[in-house]
């Protein structure tokens, strides 16, 4: 409301209280002064306090939060803290009012514009959506990340996918431009820590069904095949190596075969290799129907079957940072299920394929760790054995008699054992009695 012309007010009144910019926690500011005060939400939980202003107030830069620090001028529930002190949930932070320009600070968060067409898109793909997470059923032919020749991508769409949230989701994980399926984004930072490190860590179980040329002869097995980047293709291209390559391990299942022209499989990845199920399949000779670039033109499929690539990622199952595991399934794309229809496959066989949580096979350097823990083992054991039997050997019952000394023999020393010299001891001198 405007003051009344011709009675401007000698001293205003105090300013409310600043906002926090839009990449804040929320948190509320407290009183009429212009030190701004935050609490620190659970997904700080932990870290430090010059990676909070990195994470929330990226205009403060690190010299700014030393100066600040080395004044006094930030406090931590009223104390004095510095830049690498850990600070925990529920804290409050007292910081100083911001030393650069509101509006430059406001301008740097805004959104870039899309299209109505573009954000309608991005948000028909979410298949699920909570404060940590959010999963979209990623279409085939939409690349993850951008790139030099690749301008629609997942990353683009950030902006459309915000929904209640101040900041873009971020990416933990990825999937080729034409595998289809369940990909998961993280809403906060502390989030995008946690999903990241149970990625890295393999705790994400991940489930793909694909088409494969061919009927494997075994239908339930593991290929374990080292990967590299094949010389001359720049990196975009992998190959196996067993000299050279990465430990990279599959699992498959065959769950339903069209005769002898293809099967439909169920894919487990131990190990996270660029295009790794693609090589794994081609390289047993049963390629991924649609993949020409690692099945050449064995890899497509006559009569009604699209050229399509048949790869999607179908379930994730992963840890939650606020409660139950997440388990999300992601329906096939127009192209998939049309081809399994024309094959004649039944889907609902393909939500038994690795249902049970069995732990992940034991790499031959773990079978080798095992089994010198279990020979170890053995000799431990082996080694009391002796021992009892050694104890069992000696007698047992009376002691020496009294008043008799053992005798001292000589002998043959034992074979590799020590002789020790004996000394034979003088007889006691005996004083003759007096008459």
């Amino acid at each position: 409301m405007k003051p009344p012309v011709g009675k401007t007010p000698a001293r205003r009144a105090a300013a409310p209280a600043r906002k926090p910019m839009p990449a804040a926690p929320a948190a509320a500011i407290h009183g009429a002064s212009e030190a701004r005060q935050f609490t620190i939400d659970t997904d700080d939980d932990g870290i430090r306090l010059d990676r909070w202003f990195h994470r929330h107030l990226p205009d403060v830069n690190f010299n700014l939060v030393s100066r600040w620090a080395r004044t006094g001028q930030i406090r931590l529930d009223g104390k004095r803290v510095g830049p690498g002190d850990r600070i925990a949930a529920g804290q409050t932070i007292r910081i100083p009012p911001s030393e650069v320009e509101p509006e430059r600070s406001v301008a740097r968060e805004m959104p870039k514009t899309l299209s109505d067409d573009q954000i309608a898109y991005a948000q028909s793909m979410v298949i699920h959506r909570d404060r940590a997470a959010l999963v979209i059923n990623k279409p085939p032919g939409l690349a993850t990340q951008g790139g030099t020749r690749t301008h629609a991508h997942v990353d683009g769409l950030g902006e459309a996918l915000m929904f209640d949230s101040a900041v873009r989701p971020r990416l933990v994980h990825r999937l080729d431009k034409d595998t289809s399926g369940v990909l998961l984004l993280a809403r906060t930072p502390g989030s995008a820590a946690y999903f990241a490190k149970r990625f890295a860590g393999r705790n994400a179980k991940k489930i793909y069904w694909a088409l494969v040329v061919g009927v494997p002869d075994i239908y339930s097995g593991l290929i374990e095949l080292p990967l590299a980047k094949q010389p001359g293709t720049g990196g975009e291209k992998m190959h196996v190596d067993e000299e050279n390559g990465q430990p990279s391990r599959t699992a498959y299942q065959v769950i339903e075969r069209a005769g002898s022209r293809a099967a439909w499989v169920a894919l487990q990845p131990f190990t996270g290799r660029t295009h790794q199920l693609r090589v794994h399949m081609a390289a047993i000779g049963h390629p991924i129907v649609g993949d020409g670039k690692y099945g050449g033109q064995n890899a497509f499929l006559t009569g009604t079957i699209s050229r399509k690539m048949h790869l999607h990622a179908r379930r994730l199952r992963i840890a939650h940072p606020d409660g139950p595991a997440l388990d999300i399934t992601a329906e096939l794309p127009e192209h998939f299920a049309e081809s399994m229809e024309s094959l004649g496959f039944d889907l609902a066989l393909g939500e038994t394929a690795f249902a049970d949580d069995t732990p992940e096979p034991a790499t031959r350097e773990v079978k080798k760790q095992q089994a010198r823990a279990h020979a170890k083992t053995i000799r431990k054991e082996r080694r009391g054995e002796r021992r009892s039997r050694s104890t069992a050997a000696a007698p047992v019952g009376k002691g020496k008699p009294a008043g008799k000394a053992k005798p001292v023999t000589g002998g043959p020393a034992k074979p590799g054992g020590r002789t020790k010299p004996v000394t034979p001891r003088a007889a006691p001198k005996r004083t003759p009695r007096r008459p």
